[in-house]
């Protein structure tokens, strides 16, 4: 019985130990994801502008096709899929992967943000585009120039689209895997305008949008990065938090199980006295 009693004391503290662990990462990611929800809403206002002018130019100019709106006879597609370095951030590499599974197909070229699921990816049969890059080192010059590559070969006509898997931040408690289409640029969700508003471009249309798709472009890739940044963060925190509070309740009822044996043993002991008094009377 005591070897059961050192057994539980034991267990007891080593999960004591992980809970402090698991408390204090549960801090770090709560304070990231607020920096980090920070950028994303500050670059949510650029990026808006950006579509709010490109939707404004096609929509008044619907006789004008951009080449980044053309769709070839290519299907091969080109797939950034965002994932995180680490792990300990519940199921937010899984549910990424899961997608690309069900979503992508295997001859698709993947072109990988982050390093976690890089060597699951290249498993899974799809062919892994890039060199290994840490999602901590992406910037959004770096995006700028990775992306730049693949809209000179989507515009010669060499791939047929350009699509962009992430993690879609809901709030801090949902989040969802999202596949979306970067090129060919779908006109049809870009009509929001005011048609009251008289808006004259210079030098012409079609010389804007040759400059301000591409701008557009990278600001989504980059938006749905620090999307993706975000929802890691928050997947994390809540991990962590759940590690926490089950770690509180798989304490808790091992502390409930040694006060009862410790109890057993006292009883056993104060029995075995007693018995031994009234013998020796």
């Amino acid at each position: 019985m005591s070897s059961s009693k050192q057994a539980l004391r034991s267990r007891i503290r080593s999960i004591r130990s992980t809970k402090k662990i698991t408390s204090a990462m549960e801090m770090i990611s709560n304070v990231k994801l607020f920096r980090q929800r920070q950028k994303m809403e500050k670059n949510r206002i650029y990026s808006a502008k950006l579509k709010s002018i490109v939707s404004e130019i096609i929509a008044k100019n619907s006789q004008i096709e951009s080449s980044f709106q053309i769709k070839n006879k290519k299907d091969n597609e080109v797939v950034f899929v965002m994932c995180s370095d680490l792990g300990l951030a519940g199921a937010y590499n899984a549910n990424i992967l899961k997608k690309l599974k069900e979503e992508v197909k295997p001859t698709s070229e993947i072109v990988v943000i982050g390093t976690k699921l890089r060597s699951l990816i290249q498993s899974n049969g799809f062919k892994v585009a890039n060199e290994s890059i840490s999602s901590d080192m992406i910037d959004f010059n770096y995006l700028q120039k990775l992306l730049a590559k693949y809209i000179h070969l989507f515009q010669l006509g060499k791939i047929g689209k350009i699509s962009i898997l992430y993690t879609r931040f809901i709030n801090t408690m949902n989040f969802e895997p999202t596949l979306e289409t970067l090129l060919p640029l779908n006109v049809s969700h870009q009509k929001e305008i005011q048609e009251h508003v008289e808006t004259l471009f210079e030098p012409n249309a079609q010389e804007l949008l040759d400059t301000v798709i591409p701008m557009m472009l990278n600001s989504i890739l980059y938006a749905h990065w620090l999307e993706s940044a975000t929802a890691e963060q928050g997947s994390r925190r809540v991990a962590m938090k759940t590690a926490t509070d089950n770690a509180n309740e798989l304490a808790e009822q091992l502390q409930l199980e040694y006060n009862k044996l410790r109890q057993a043993t006292i009883t056993q002991e104060i029995t075995e006295i007693v018995s031994g008094a009234n013998v020796a009377k």
